[in-house]
């Protein structure tokens, strides 16, 4: 499989109460062409290492739109520069209209991965935005045969990427990768008091010093806010 046929692949999944990427426009925050520039993930494939996440529950609509949209796992849009720098020069777009949302998880991810400078391919488990029914602008977790239904999709980017190693974000992760015939590292998710542990056992992976200099609790801000220099599920 090529990153143009796996996004392929991606753009013609339609599961119900499930928002997709690369195949579904909010009418309300997306730009007309958003399904298209979240296809930029096809420029994302790096044989280096697959960090993997499994996606956390919540309420809040700031969540909602920022996780589900750019195309880039684990990135929100004030750190779409940021994921293009970290992969040799890569133009991301955005994919909504409006001021650019931040969201927590994905500041403390590049606040890490900006230190470690190293590429890398992100994923989500479940690559997709499951939502409550009638309510896209809500979150919730995946089921197991939405995630059944979407293995396919996860073995085709091991295969295609042939990644030496992967890390699981979170004991989720850990769990739902168990059937991957590759060497699997967990790190603590960094949401819900997790962020020291993430940081430390990220930078343990990749031998990276922890001069532990800034602080871990980040403030989400107004989706405006500019982006600080902040460092995946």
């Amino acid at each position: 499989m090529t990153p143009k046929s796996f996004v392929s692949t991606l753009a013609a999944t339609e599961l119900p109460s499930v928002f997709n990427p690369w195949r579904d426009r909010c009418t309300v925050h997306d730009r007309s062409d958003a399904a298209a520039s979240a296809a930029t993930i096809s420029k994302c494939c790096s044989p280096r290492r697959l960090i993997i996440a499994s996606k956390r529950s919540g309420s809040r609509v700031i969540s909602a739109i920022a996780g589900r949209r750019t195309g880039v796992p684990l990135t929100d849009e004030i750190h779409l520069g940021h994921a293009g720098t970290l992969m040799g020069g890569i133009a991301f777009e955005r994919a909504t209209q409006g001021p650019a949302v931040a969201e927590r998880t994905a500041a403390i991810v590049w606040r890490v991965l900006e230190r470690i400078g190293q590429p890398v391919m992100l994923w989500n488990v479940f690559p997709f935005h499951p939502h409550e029914a009638d309510d896209p602008m809500s979150n919730r977790c995946h089921t197991r045969s939405e995630r059944e239904a979407t293995w396919p999709i996860l073995q085709a980017l091991v295969s295609m990427i042939r990644p030496r190693q992967i890390v699981a974000i979170g004991r989720d992760a850990h769990l739902a990768l168990d059937g991957l015939d590759i060497p699997t590292t967990a790190v603590r998710h960094p949401s819900y008091g997790g962020q020291r542990e993430f940081i430390e056992g990220m930078f343990s992976l990749y031998g990276v010093a922890d001069d532990n200099d800034e602080p871990l609790e980040l403030p989400l801000g107004a989706p405006h806010a500019a982006a600080r220099r902040c460092a995946l599920a």
